[in-house]
């Protein structure tokens, strides 16, 4: 097996924090795509590389594993790929990139991936770090006992990737070497195996009799077969694992105190550990934490004002100027009232997306994050949430599709189930662009003792209140379900570091690329069913409106823009989405909403950011003369039972705190049910949600009436 080729696969695999994706990022840049593995809602990223003979090869970043055992579906994901040579991920050459501050934990995967026969590359990363430790090593030595080539690097600055490229340009051999040699009790059954499977390595026919329950690929008849041999020889689960342990460090700390030189003196305490000192101080820790969080919300309203409304205007002149210039008829109405708006309302969040996302990649590369979830966990466990729920919770600020994929690393079931159940109380980005154009709305754009935003202030606000909100849910269901198991968290720190800039831009990149691509289709999509629900309805009055309007009004003077805007609205509530907005009314009238507001609800129940685009595209059905904006057309919008603004204090923060809480995304009830296996755990966490966020945008409205 070699990498040389037009189309070779390359994978890519380490422990996490060991640099695979500053790797992958700085040899794919953005040539590169996020899917899933198939079969699984696990993300894989894959990418192409131009190597140094002018042909191309495809790289496969896998999930970060500590060791081809799994205990996550993530690490059974890698086990598979690296098990499974009839998989089309299957990797013509593996690199194995590690943390070289830290081989001997990281070795233990290079060991085990060497054993499977596959032709393997290793990649010393972090070298630098390496260097001002003062430590060194014999990387002739190391080549020479691993059978591999070696490669030292910083992925982060690229040094060492055109070295690395060289090396997977030529053929790679697998090693050669049998750091583990299969025990005497073992080798009967693995021989058997290997001759009724046709597997052509001891070690992969090994790891077929240590978890045969755990490799999907293999047939039923197979895993049957594997079960017969493993009683045949008495081969039962982890007989031998331990020892496997043992006798792999054993061969590390030898081939390590034959490579390694450092310093004798005890080294200085690290620049990392100073910090922590401070930053997970139990009260300056969480004190700095929030000060964080309010600077990132105050950015998103600062820095994103001014690209917001130059879209904003931008499309409205579009949809205006496609008005006038193109011939009247239902296609340059479409246009005008559904796809540019609809567009529009997709694009406007652009920066406010992008910004989030940048806070949250920094916080990722400079090695905070992972303080952030060690700094929480103690919080956490006072809520009878496990540690390991932290990780969810906080990805749940991006989205709760890859936050309640990321439950799989909890062990317990129950915890897993309420942190699954708990997490779409996160406030995620898809709830940005509903919150921000509220905010905008009802709370004023000034200063606070001349610094704060109050409107950022605001937004902070729903974020905590997002918080509290899971707190007290997870501590509900606690109790209901009866947890009495714990686990605990356990996770490596990485030493803090400057952010490798490229890798912010290329999640900023992707993360606003998938926001405009994946949520954007479907908001465009129901932007232009929508605009075919408001312009037709049933009987004539579409076709009469004019006449209606003229007998409901023949006692008024009313101005040709006044006429206009009766016509245009008689249309809209007399059309098929006005009549579901009223179905609808009666329902939701306690909470302050109207039968627009209504058709916005029912829309977003697809994704929560549609409401937004819905919103755009009723108030741009209207009167053409019209220059002005989705949110000063909100703005301006009249309810006419007060006379007064329709967007008051009152209506507009009960719907803050109904999508706040309101389980509005039909994408996160399809993870939870293909998490739980069964609709049980979607429909009670659907029915808890929504009754929450009833009851509570109910108590708003009328407290605050």
């Amino acid at each position: 097996m070699q990498p040389s080729g037009k189309h070779a696969k390359i994978a890519l695999v380490g422990n996490p924090n060991s640099g695979k994706s500053s790797l992958f990022n700085y040899l794919t840049g953005l040539n590169q795509k996020t899917g899933n593995f198939p079969g699984v809602t696990v993300e894989k990223r894959t990418g192409f590389s131009k190597m140094p003979e002018g042909h191309q090869a495809q790289f496969i970043d896998l999930p970060g594993v500590y060791s081809l055992y799994p205990r996550s579906l993530d690490e059974q994901i890698v086990s598979e790929t690296l098990l499974n040579d009839k998989s089309p991920d299957y990797p013509d050459a593996v690199v194995v990139i590690v943390d070289a501050t830290n081989l001997k934990r990281s070795l233990l995967l290079v060991t085990q991936i060497i054993d499977l026969g596959l032709p393997v590359v290793l990649a010393l990363n972090m070298m630098d770090l390496v260097a001002k430790k003062q430590i060194s090593y014999n990387l002739a030595e190391m080549t020479q006992q691993l059978g591999v080539p070696v490669v030292p690097m910083n992925a982060r600055t690229g040094m060492g990737v055109d070295d690395l490229k060289n090396v997977l340009s030529k053929p790679v051999a697998p090693s050669g070497k049998s750091i583990f040699p299969v025990f005497d009790e073992a080798k009967a059954g693995v021989q058997e195996l290997r001759e009724a499977l046709y597997i052509n390595n001891d070690y992969k026919a090994y790891q077929f009799l240590q978890q045969p329950n755990t490799l999907s690929f293999l047939k039923q008849e197979d895993v049957d077969l594997i079960h017969r041999v493993k009683e045949k020889y008495q081969f039962f689960p982890g007989k031998f694992h331990g020892a496997e342990t043992v006798q792999r460090y054993s061969f590390i700390q030898s081939l390590l105190d034959s490579v390694t030189t450092q310093p004798s003196a005890e080294r200085k305490t690290s620049r990392s550990t100073l910090f922590d000192k401070v930053l997970t101080h139990r009260v300056w820790g969480y004190a700095i934490f929030l000060g964080i969080l309010f600077l990132i919300f105050q950015a998103i309203f600062a820095w994103a004002t001014v690209p917001m409304d130059f879209i904003d205007g931008l499309f409205a002149s579009l949809s205006n100027y496609l008005s006038e210039t193109l011939p009247d008829g239902p296609l340059t109405r479409m246009l005008a009232e559904g796809v540019v708006p609809g567009i529009g309302g997709i694009v406007i969040f652009i920066p406010q997306i992008a910004i989030l996302f940048a806070f949250i990649s920094i916080l990722e590369e400079s090695g905070y994050m992972a303080r952030v979830v060690f700094l929480m966990d103690k919080i956490m466990r006072k809520f009878g949430l496990s540690g390991k729920s932290v990780v969810p919770l906080i990805s749940g600020v991006a989205c709760a599709i890859p936050a309640i994929m990321a439950t799989r690393t909890i062990d317990n079931w129950k915890e897993r189930i309420i942190t699954i159940l708990v997490t779409p109380l996160m406030s995620c980005a898809a709830r940005l662009p509903v919150f921000t154009i509220l905010i905008a709305l009802i709370v004023p754009e000034k200063m606070v003792y001349g610094f704060f935003n109050l409107q950022g202030l605001a937004l902070m606000g729903l974020y905590l209140l997002g918080v509290a909100a899971v707190l007290l849910s997870a501590v509900v269901i606690k109790m209901l379900i009866n947890v009495k198991e714990r686990s605990y968290l356990i996770m490596e720190m990485p030493m803090y570091r400057w952010p490798k800039w490229s890798n912010v831009g290329y999640t900023i990149y992707d993360k606003t690329k998938s926001f405009v691509f994946e949520a954007g289709k479907v908001i465009l999509a129901i932007a232009i069913v929508l605009w075919v629900l408001a312009s037709y309805g049933p009987g004539d009055y579409q076709e009469n409106a004019e006449a209606y309007i003229l007998q409901e009004t023949e006692n008024l003077e009313l101005t040709e823009q006044d006429m206009e805007d009766r016509v245009a609205a008689f249309k809209l509530e007399h059309s098929y989405a006005g009549i579901l907005g009223k179905s609808i009314e009666p329902v939701i009238r306690p909470l302050g909403y109207d039968w627009k507001i209504g058709i916005a609800l029912v829309t977003s129940f697809a994704a929560r950011e549609v409401f937004v685009g819905t919103m755009a595209t009723i108030y741009s059905i209207g009167s053409e003369e019209d220059q002005t904006t989705i949110k000063s057309r909100m703005k301006a919008e009249i309810n006419p039972e007060t006379g007064g603004p329709r967007y008051t204090p009152a209506v507009g923060f009960s719907l803050l705190v109904f999508y706040t809480f309101a389980m509005q995304c039909m994408s996160t009830l399809a993870v939870v049910y293909r998490e739980t296996k069964g609709w049980k755990w979607p429909m009670i966490q659907l029915v808890y949600m929504t009754v929450l966020a009833y009851i509570s945008a109910f108590a708003v409205f009328q407290l605050l009436s």
